[in-house]
């Protein structure tokens, strides 16, 4: 079952003139100083407000360095991030920032084992000046979206994989973010689960023009985005729309045993093998 895509036609999706919430400017970030070693080299990248954008490349290829610095996390060796208007350099409070402009959802959904559901989704909310019943609905209400509008009493423990990453969602929007950023939402995920949360996600962009940056080894994941943006060596190598089925298709393609074994060149059925170059160097530029 592949995962649902965005809706490009709906009112989550972005219109061409839609205002810029996320921009890197010469981004770069260096690890170590016997060995230096450039995680990111340059990073110019723009990305408008409600567009779901996937970010996939090798290991080792800046993905993550790159969620940490535009999630003000860490900070870069050069270059700037603008989040929503707002260099992040001259933030003097990154903490609260972060609190209220930015949410994430992890591989690991990090929920406190020791608290509920609608206590778990409670927790960002304590940044701001809500009293506790006020909390609370919006807890109850952030549940109800998500499809768990019954278990907000269960503990992470009581609840399946795909029902505590439908939490951590939940969580991630409690302050009503600007920017969703997601690390492998559904790297520990099976794949009725993984189309499950990607439906999720893809009706909140629809919906509500969620704006989404997802970090994803899943071509299947990726093909539900708007765009897909390849790292290499700490810099971009494409930034592809992904504007019709023909693309989101050669995705999974890529993916499929089959694409493998084109990539590879190996264990090839005889009527592929003329196709064969062609169909590589193909594949290798989606």
């Amino acid at each position: 079952m592949s995962p649902t895509a965005v809706n490009r036609s709906a009112a989550g999706s972005p219109a061409d003139e839609a205002p810029v919430i996320l921009e890197t400017r010469g981004l770069t970030r260096v690890y170590g100083e016997k060995v230096p070693v450039k995680a990111l080299d340059g990073v110019d990248l723009q990305i408008r407000k409600g567009e779901v954008v996937a970010i996939v490349g090798p290991s080792g290829s800046g993905k993550s360095t790159l969620l940490n610095l535009i999630g003000a996390l860490d900070r870069p060796t050069a270059g700037e991030v603008i989040v929503d208007g707002t260099p992040l350099a001259r933030v003097r409070n990154l903490d609260r920032f972060r609190g209220r402009t930015i949410g994430f959802i992890f591989q690991s959904h990090n929920l406190l084992p020791t608290l509920t559901a609608r206590e778990n989704v409670e927790v960002p909310m304590y940044e701001l000046p809500l009293r506790p019943a006020q909390r609370r609905t919006r807890a109850l209400e952030l549940l109800a979206l998500v499809g768990l509008a019954d278990r907000g009493d269960h503990l992470p423990n009581q609840l399946s994989g795909g029902e505590r990453q439908r939490v951590a969602i939940a969580r991630a929007l409690a302050n009503s973010p600007s920017i969703l950023l997601a690390d492998e939402p559904t790297g520990n995920l099976d794949s009725k689960n993984t189309a499950d949360v990607m439906a999720l996600l893809s009706r909140l962009n629809r919906e509500q023009g969620v704006t989404m940056v997802i970090v994803t080894h899943n071509t299947e994941v990726a093909a539900a985005a708007q765009r897909v943006i390849t790292f290499r060596d700490g810099k971009i190598l494409r930034d592809v729309p992904m504007s019709n089925e023909l693309e989101r298709e050669l995705l999974e393609l890529k993916s499929s045993p089959l694409g493998q074994a084109i990539l590879r060149g190996e264990n090839l059925p005889p009527a592929l093998a003329e196709l064969a170059p062609r169909l590589h160097e193909l594949l290798e530029q989606v």
